[in-house]
Protein backbone atom coordinates (compact mmCIF):
# COMPACT_ATOMS: atom_id res chain seq x y z
CA UNK A 1 0.00 0.00 0.00
CA UNK A 2 1.41 3.34 -1.02
CA UNK A 3 1.82 6.39 1.17
CA UNK A 4 -0.98 8.11 -0.80
CA UNK A 5 -3.36 5.17 -0.22
CA UNK A 6 -2.62 5.22 3.52
CA UNK A 7 -3.24 8.96 3.63
CA UNK A 8 -6.57 8.56 1.82
CA UNK A 9 -7.67 5.79 4.21
CA UNK A 10 -6.56 7.87 7.20
CA UNK A 11 -8.56 10.88 5.94
CA UNK A 12 -11.66 8.77 5.29
CA UNK A 13 -11.45 7.20 8.76
CA UNK A 14 -11.07 10.66 10.37
CA UNK A 15 -14.08 11.95 8.39
CA UNK A 16 -16.27 8.97 9.38
CA UNK A 17 -15.20 9.16 13.03
CA UNK A 18 -15.87 12.91 13.16
CA UNK A 19 -19.26 12.45 11.52
CA UNK A 20 -20.39 9.77 13.98
CA UNK A 21 -19.17 11.83 16.94
CA UNK A 22 -21.09 14.84 15.65
CA UNK A 23 -24.23 12.73 15.14
CA UNK A 24 -24.01 11.62 18.76
CA UNK A 25 -23.91 15.28 19.83
CA UNK A 26 -26.49 16.96 17.60
CA UNK A 27 -29.22 16.33 15.06
CA UNK A 28 -28.23 15.24 11.58
CA UNK A 29 -29.88 18.33 10.04
CA UNK A 30 -27.68 20.60 12.16
CA UNK A 31 -24.40 19.02 11.04
CA UNK A 32 -22.54 20.87 8.30
CA UNK A 33 -19.67 19.80 6.10
CA UNK A 34 -17.67 22.54 7.85
CA UNK A 35 -18.40 20.87 11.23
CA UNK A 36 -17.13 17.56 9.88
CA UNK A 37 -14.12 19.24 8.30
CA UNK A 38 -13.20 21.01 11.56
CA UNK A 39 -13.65 17.88 13.71
CA UNK A 40 -11.75 15.60 11.31
CA UNK A 41 -9.04 18.17 10.80
CA UNK A 42 -9.28 17.89 7.01
CA UNK A 43 -10.24 20.42 4.37
CA UNK A 44 -13.77 20.59 3.00
CA UNK A 45 -12.35 19.67 -0.43
CA UNK A 46 -11.04 16.40 1.05
CA UNK A 47 -14.56 15.51 2.19
CA UNK A 48 -16.03 16.38 -1.21
CA UNK A 49 -13.32 14.30 -2.84
CA UNK A 50 -14.82 11.18 -1.20
CA UNK A 51 -18.49 12.07 -0.60
CA UNK A 52 -21.10 14.04 -2.52
CA UNK A 53 -22.60 15.45 0.70
CA UNK A 54 -23.43 14.42 4.27
CA UNK A 55 -26.27 12.19 3.01
CA UNK A 56 -23.82 10.28 0.84
CA UNK A 57 -21.42 10.02 3.79
CA UNK A 58 -24.20 8.62 6.01
CA UNK A 59 -25.27 6.23 3.27
CA UNK A 60 -21.74 4.92 2.71
CA UNK A 61 -21.13 4.55 6.45
CA UNK A 62 -24.34 2.56 6.92
CA UNK A 63 -23.56 0.42 3.89
CA UNK A 64 -20.08 -0.30 5.23
CA UNK A 65 -21.45 -1.61 8.54
CA UNK A 66 -24.29 -3.58 6.91
CA UNK A 67 -21.74 -5.21 4.58
CA UNK A 68 -19.55 -6.13 7.56
CA UNK A 69 -22.57 -7.68 9.31
CA UNK A 70 -23.35 -9.58 6.09
CA UNK A 71 -19.77 -10.94 6.07
CA UNK A 72 -20.18 -12.05 9.69
CA UNK A 73 -23.41 -13.83 8.74
CA UNK A 74 -21.63 -15.58 5.88
CA UNK A 75 -18.87 -16.75 8.20
CA UNK A 76 -21.47 -18.09 10.66
CA UNK A 77 -23.70 -19.92 8.13
CA UNK A 78 -23.21 -23.36 9.67
CA UNK A 79 -23.46 -22.51 13.37
CA UNK A 80 -26.41 -22.08 15.72
CA UNK A 81 -27.97 -18.68 16.39
CA UNK A 82 -26.18 -18.34 19.73
CA UNK A 83 -22.73 -18.63 18.15
CA UNK A 84 -23.63 -16.46 15.17
CA UNK A 85 -25.17 -13.79 17.39
CA UNK A 86 -21.96 -13.55 19.40
CA UNK A 87 -20.12 -12.32 16.29
CA UNK A 88 -22.79 -9.65 15.85
CA UNK A 89 -22.89 -8.45 19.43
CA UNK A 90 -19.10 -8.30 19.63
CA UNK A 91 -19.10 -6.25 16.42
CA UNK A 92 -21.83 -3.98 17.84
CA UNK A 93 -19.80 -3.48 21.00
CA UNK A 94 -16.60 -2.67 19.11
CA UNK A 95 -18.51 -0.06 17.05
CA UNK A 96 -20.55 1.20 19.98
CA UNK A 97 -20.60 4.88 19.05
CA UNK A 98 -21.88 4.20 15.52
CA UNK A 99 -24.64 1.75 16.47
CA UNK A 100 -25.76 3.53 19.62
CA UNK A 101 -25.94 6.80 17.68
CA UNK A 102 -27.78 5.22 14.76
CA UNK A 103 -30.29 3.39 16.95
CA UNK A 104 -30.79 6.07 19.59
CA UNK A 105 -30.84 9.06 17.25
CA UNK A 106 -34.11 10.39 15.89
CA UNK A 107 -32.06 11.69 12.97
CA UNK A 108 -31.27 8.24 11.64
CA UNK A 109 -34.53 6.31 11.06
CA UNK A 110 -33.03 5.38 7.71
CA UNK A 111 -30.44 3.23 9.49
CA UNK A 112 -33.11 1.40 11.50
CA UNK A 113 -35.11 0.56 8.37
CA UNK A 114 -31.95 -0.59 6.52
CA UNK A 115 -30.94 -2.68 9.53
CA UNK A 116 -34.41 -4.28 9.74
CA UNK A 117 -34.40 -4.97 5.99
CA UNK A 118 -30.98 -6.61 6.33
CA UNK A 119 -31.98 -8.74 9.36
CA UNK A 120 -35.10 -9.98 7.53
CA UNK A 121 -33.02 -10.80 4.45
CA UNK A 122 -30.59 -12.82 6.62
CA UNK A 123 -33.41 -14.68 8.42
CA UNK A 124 -35.13 -15.74 5.19
CA UNK A 125 -33.22 -19.00 4.85
CA UNK A 126 -33.89 -19.93 8.48
CA UNK A 127 -37.71 -20.00 8.34
CA UNK A 128 -39.42 -23.36 7.88
CA UNK A 129 -43.18 -23.22 7.28
CA UNK A 130 -43.83 -26.51 5.48
CA UNK A 131 -43.41 -28.60 8.63
CA UNK A 132 -42.65 -28.35 12.34
CA UNK A 133 -43.73 -25.71 14.82
CA UNK A 134 -44.24 -22.96 12.23
CA UNK A 135 -46.17 -25.14 9.76
CA UNK A 136 -48.96 -23.18 8.14
CA UNK A 137 -47.78 -19.78 9.37
CA UNK A 138 -46.98 -16.97 6.95
CA UNK A 139 -43.27 -16.60 6.19
CA UNK A 140 -43.75 -12.82 5.88
CA UNK A 141 -45.32 -12.57 9.35
CA UNK A 142 -42.57 -14.73 10.90
CA UNK A 143 -39.82 -12.66 9.23
CA UNK A 144 -41.36 -9.32 10.29
CA UNK A 145 -41.92 -10.60 13.83
CA UNK A 146 -38.39 -11.90 14.43
CA UNK A 147 -36.74 -9.10 12.43
CA UNK A 148 -38.47 -6.52 14.63
CA UNK A 149 -37.53 -8.52 17.75
CA UNK A 150 -33.83 -8.61 16.82
CA UNK A 151 -33.69 -4.92 15.88
CA UNK A 152 -35.76 -3.96 18.95
CA UNK A 153 -33.64 -5.92 21.41
CA UNK A 154 -30.43 -4.54 19.86
CA UNK A 155 -31.87 -1.02 20.09
CA UNK A 156 -32.86 -1.63 23.72
CA UNK A 157 -29.35 -2.93 24.48
CA UNK A 158 -27.72 0.26 23.19
CA UNK A 159 -30.27 2.69 24.66
CA UNK A 160 -29.68 1.14 28.07
CA UNK A 161 -25.90 1.33 27.90
CA UNK A 162 -25.32 -2.37 27.08
CA UNK A 163 -26.50 -3.73 30.47
CA UNK A 164 -25.38 -7.26 29.52
CA UNK A 165 -22.09 -8.27 27.89
CA UNK A 166 -22.21 -9.40 24.23
CA UNK A 167 -21.99 -13.11 25.10
CA UNK A 168 -25.12 -12.92 27.31
CA UNK A 169 -27.11 -11.05 24.64
CA UNK A 170 -25.92 -13.53 22.00
CA UNK A 171 -26.78 -16.51 24.18
CA UNK A 172 -30.24 -15.31 25.19
CA UNK A 173 -31.33 -14.03 21.76
CA UNK A 174 -29.83 -17.19 20.22
CA UNK A 175 -31.85 -19.43 22.55
CA UNK A 176 -35.04 -17.54 21.68
CA UNK A 177 -34.36 -17.79 17.95
CA UNK A 178 -33.37 -21.48 18.11
CA UNK A 179 -36.49 -22.19 20.17
CA UNK A 180 -38.87 -20.43 17.79
CA UNK A 181 -37.49 -20.74 14.27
Amino acid sequence: MSKVDRRIIKSQEAIKKAFVELMSEKKFDQITIQDISDRANVGRRTIYLHYVDKFDLLDKLIEEHINKLRELCESARDVDFKTGNLLWFEYFESHYLFFSTMLASKGAPYFRSRFLEFVIEELKGEVEITEGKNHGLSEDVILQFFGAAIVGSTEWWFKNGMPYPPHIMAEQTGILLDRNL
